[in-house]
């Protein structure tokens, strides 16, 4: 009776060690995940490993990594509620590429990602590389030729009415949140027409801050010391100088505090004066409460 023989090992597999995936990670872009599934399927021929990965469409993103991202598109997605907006930036080379619909795909999966992780979604899940995302691009690298990454997105959910603006041909968009809304309201031209103003007002004027209780105390101190600087030497007395130091910090917030801006539709009312009339239209107190403004390029990689 013959005893049954234990195999042995493989002598054509090597060993998977962690040097080996970052290896095959570093030349080729793809995961750690599918580089170490890729090392094991190639019983850890590097070659082998790196066809594998091509095959599957996720091996060329390091070859472009360094090429510059300055072109692409911001994707936008609104909730029927309107309780829910996405905004994100993804990039490519050219506009070329941006227009094509494997690039509104891409887009469009991302935003799709984004929204099936919710609350979760944030900078470094977006980065990760064996993440959803990363992957996702990485694969588009591979069929489209260039190269491409989503630096960033803002997503507004639950805490308000969301609106959003879509300027320049998908170039700039912006997501406004207001609160005190409600459903008698919603549907109301006045407020379709304030959403629509508020958020132009963001895309055009490119304020900062939502609130002057928003803008840091510091930043406040900065710009005193700066403003007390231009009239030293005055000789004006202390309380004059004073008075004339808050006097340039209201053109500071009226610069970049939104509801301090001028309207760009009606330069002699601010932008509080136009929150007025449409609530006072509204028998509302409607009031922006977030706001985020992204614009192709800005933080490209």
């Amino acid at each position: 009776m013959s005893a049954t023989a234990t195999p042995g090992p493989d002598p054509g597999r090597q060993p998977i060690t962690a040097e080996m995936v970052k290896k095959l990670r570093d030349q080729t872009g793809a995961g750690m995940m599918d580089c170490k599934a890729a090392l094991t399927e190639a019983k850890g021929d590097f070659e082998e490993a790196i066809s594998i990965l091509r095959k599957r469409g996720l091996a060329s993103a390091a070859k472009k990594a360094g090429r510059s991202t300055n072109e692409g598109l911001i994707g936008h997605l609104l909730s029927a509620d309107r309780s829910t907006g996405i905004l994100v930036e993804v990039n490519c080379e050219s506009d070329f590429v941006a227009r094509t619909e494997d690039f509104q795909q891409l887009i469009a999966d991302v935003l799709a990602q984004i929204e099936k992780t919710g609350e979760a979604a944030n900078d470094a899940w977006l980065q990760d590389a064996d993440g959803p995302v990363r992957k996702r691009v990485a694969a588009a690298i591979a069929k489209l030729g260039e190269n491409m990454a989503v630096p960033r997105f803002v997503r507004y959910a639950g805490k308000g009415c969301v609106g959003q603006y879509i300027h320049l041909g998908g170039k700039l968009g912006v997501q406004v949140e207001f609160g005190g809304v409600t459903p008698a309201i919603l549907g109301r031209e006045e407020f379709t027409t304030l959403v629509k103003e508020i958020a132009m007002q963001v895309a055009a004027a490119n304020p900062i801050y939502v609130a002057r209780e928003n803008v840091p105390a510091d930043v406040l101190e900065k710009e005193r010391g700066i403003y007390r600087a231009q009239v030293a030497g005055s000789g004006k007395p202390a309380n004059v100088i004073d008075k004339i130091v808050e006097g340039k910090l209201g053109g500071f917030y009226q610069q970049f505090v939104l509801p301090d801006q001028p309207s760009i539709r009606d330069p002699k009312m601010s932008v509080k004066d136009v929150l007025a009339a449409a609530n006072k239209a509204l028998g509302a107190a409607v009031a922006v409460t977030r706001f985020a403004r992204l614009k192709v390029g800005e933080v490209a990689s």
